[in-house]
């Protein structure tokens, strides 16, 4: 990542900050974490994704401090900036689509401070570079239609719309990307 971030592998004493991190970028998006289905990987990121067959990368914030309305969440070593996982699709959740062969972005997150620097773009290469490494040449996407940058990025990535559908009342956008 650039020279203000440092990204590496979840470590079991980033669970609180991950799970702050997750409140806090949705709750500026407009969505209620409390309305997420599924959210109980967050609280076992070592079973559900390193366990599982994928990986689970933060961002930690090496940078000079940062001015925003609240502190980051604070992992031991340093401010949680960003965050991401990579699932083998068919291990995700009950109700997302599955490609076999495939992989999955799950909770892809930046501190809403810091949106828009490029720190997701970063982190989305490095997570894409890891599905590769372990063995994957597609890597799948959703997210919801409300959550407008998402839907901006994802294209601007080089992902391609390939459907929607709707899950409770969320309208989701479904992308996908050969690596």
């Amino acid at each position: 990542m650039s020279d203000d971030v440092t990204l590496r592998r979840y470590d079991a004493r980033d669970t609180d900050a991950v799970w702050d991190l997750h409140e806090w970028a949705m709750q500026a998006a407009g969505t209620d974490p409390a309305d997420i289905p599924g959210t109980e990987d967050l609280r076992q990121i070592e079973t559900t994704y390193l366990d599982g067959g994928g990986d689970f990368l933060v961002g930690v914030w090496q940078g000079a401090d940062i001015d925003a309305e609240r502190p980051l969440p604070g992992t031991f070593d340093g401010p949680l900036v960003a965050m991401g996982g990579v699932l083998p699709s068919e291990a995700g959740h009950d109700d997302e689509r599955t490609v076999a062969g495939a992989a999955e972005l799950h909770r892809m997150r930046v501190a809403p401070p810091l949106q828009g620097r490029g720190y997701g773009r970063e982190l989305l290469a490095a997570l894409e570079t890891r599905a590769v490494e372990l063995g994957f040449d597609l890597l799948l996407a959703t997210t919801a239609a409300r959550q407008e940058a998402a839907t901006r990025f994802y294209p601007a990535a080089g992902y391609e719309a390939v459907g929607q559908s709707t899950m409770g009342e969320y309208e989701l956008r479904h992308y996908e990307k050969e690596l």
